[in-house]
């Protein structure tokens, strides 16, 4: 695979919070990538910080987010090869009489051995989406993507925007 490193790494800061309680939002972030150059965004890392679920007497309530390349109209999973990162925090308090019980699962799901890279991204943004389940009220996602740009040789290039557009 070809491409050169052409920046130094970049943090990119992103908050994504639902309209209504339940409903799946997701929105666009721009990295206004040179396409005409063949740029790449090579991501790093990940970081995702959910608000938390709601504890509610004999409901199981939850929040999950995730990270793509691409657009999707429901709450995407790491079975997802475009999905970059996820994270999902829940309460299990169906049949209890209390606030239930608490489970996490976070950014942590973001590879931490040695790799040179988590994903690359030709074409212009990354999709962050939002999903609560059981809660009363909206709940939100902040997050950081962490990476660098690089220009791609021209195959590369191709190749990397035709799998982005296709599973899209």
């Amino acid at each position: 695979m070809g491409f050169k490193k052409t920046s130094e790494t970049i943090a990119i800061s992103f908050s994504v919070a639902e309209l209504a309680p339940g409903v799946y939002q997701e929105d666009e972030v721009a990295l206004q990538l040179d396409v005409l150059n063949n740029e790449i965004f090579v991501v790093l890392a990940v970081d995702l910080n959910t608000q938390l679920p709601e504890a509610i007497a004999a409901t199981n309530t939850s929040v999950k987010a995730s990270v793509a390349s691409t657009a999707s109209l429901t709450m995407q999973t790491l079975a997802n090869t475009n999905v970059l990162a996820v994270a999902r925090d829940s309460i299990q308090a169906a049949g209890f009489v209390d606030g239930g019980c608490a489970f996490a699962r976070g950014a942590t799901e973001t590879y931490t051995g040695d790799i040179s890279y988590i994903g690359l991204i030709a074409t212009n943004n990354f999709h962050v989406g939002i999903l609560g389940a059981g809660n009363v009220g909206t709940k939100t996602v902040n997050g950081r993507l962490w990476g660098y740009r690089a220009k791609a040789d021209s195959s590369t290039y191709a190749a990397l925007v035709q799998s982005e557009v296709l599973s899209a």
